[in-house]
């Protein structure tokens, strides 16, 4: 295999852990079916990749892959934030991959603005004192963090980052949309925290733009899909996700469950707030998927850092 080939296998591989990475989690779901699995991820291979990729992953060894998936999707079953450290070699490999060539890279701004995530579980992992489980032999597990454990280690690793250039061109103009949408134009910084301000950024489940919307929510808010792509124009895309931050707002009446909806799915939210008879953020913090529960003390952090602003205090024109 030549080197050319042997970068698509390393980017095909890349594509399917990834894609394992953001599949929703359950709590109760039956065992792994990691040739299902599989299955799912080669799936997502053929609709996106080339067909010299598809040929040459053939020759992938399966059962690593499989061994791979079924690694990263054992994390994503539960709502475990602190498993979420045992991503980060894989994530750190997976990049200069996807850095490699023009077509990968924004995949690679997807990623890149995701990184933090595995520094601050690490942190979070030193804070959290083990419990033993009640009734079962098993060794002691830190409880997930609360959300004010959370809110303080994101505020320390935001604090010291300044503006990107990226931001400097961007924030002014996408802060005239959200005024225009009868939204705090202080939310333009969700843009920093799904994709660095990348308007090319893209995941491997098919979220794409700045504000990383997905095809059929950029459908509903107006957006065209063919044959240009309207979520990678950055005005297109923040009146879209401005537009659809003020119907999770009118929703849900607050914006921390606003921001958790837009990161989790309205549905999610929905159905941990009936559960656990909740009207506030803070009561479903620790039982939303990992990345939501991290997500959303994220962007408050970097609300905070940037406009000194408090997202729960945000408010509607």
């Amino acid at each position: 295999m030549n080197y050319f080939a042997a970068v698509k296998v390393r980017f095909a591989i890349a594509i399917l852990l990834a894609s394992s990475w953001l599949v929703p989690a359950q709590k109760n779901d039956p065992a792994i079916d990691v040739g299902g699995l599989f299955d799912a991820a080669q799936q997502l291979a053929q609709d996106n990749l080339d067909p010299d990729v598809l040929k040459a992953l053939q020759q992938v060894d399966r059962d690593k892959i499989e061994d791979f998936l079924k690694n990263y999707q054992a994390y994503l079953q539960g709502d475990y934030v602190l498993d979420v450290a045992e991503l980060k070699d894989a994530a750190t490999t997976i990049l200069p991959l996807l850095d490699l060539h023009e077509e990968t890279q924004p995949y690679a701004a997807w990623l890149r603005s995701r990184l933090d995530y595995f520094d601050a579980v690490e942190e979070l992992k030193n804070i959290a004192p083990p419990q033993p489980v009640p009734g079962t032999n098993q060794p002691p597990r830190a409880p997930n963090p609360s959300f004010a454990v959370e809110q303080q280690v994101w505020i320390k690793k935001v604090a010291p980052r300044p503006w990107s250039e990226a931001a400097k061109k961007f924030v002014p103009q996408l802060k005239t949309i959200f005024t225009a949408e009868h939204v705090p134009a202080e939310l333009v910084w969700l843009a920093e925290v799904e994709s660095g301000f990348d308007a090319h950024a893209r995941s491997p489940v098919g979220a794409v733009g700045m504000f990383q919307l997905m095809p059929t929510t950029a459908k509903d808010l107006g957006l065209s899909l063919f044959p240009f792509d309207q979520r990678k124009q950055p005005d297109a895309a923040a009146h879209a996700a401005a537009k659809y931050l003020r119907y999770l707002h009118n929703k849900f009446g607050d914006w921390r469950l606003a921001v958790a909806a837009y990161n989790s799915g309205e549905g999610t939210v929905q159905r941990l707030l009936k559960r656990y008879d909740a009207t506030s953020y803070e009561r479903i913090a620790t039982h939303l998927p990992a990345e939501t529960q991290m997500y959303v003390p994220k962007v408050e952090a970097t609300i905070l850092h940037r406009e000194g602003a408090a997202l729960e205090k945000l408010k509607t024109a």
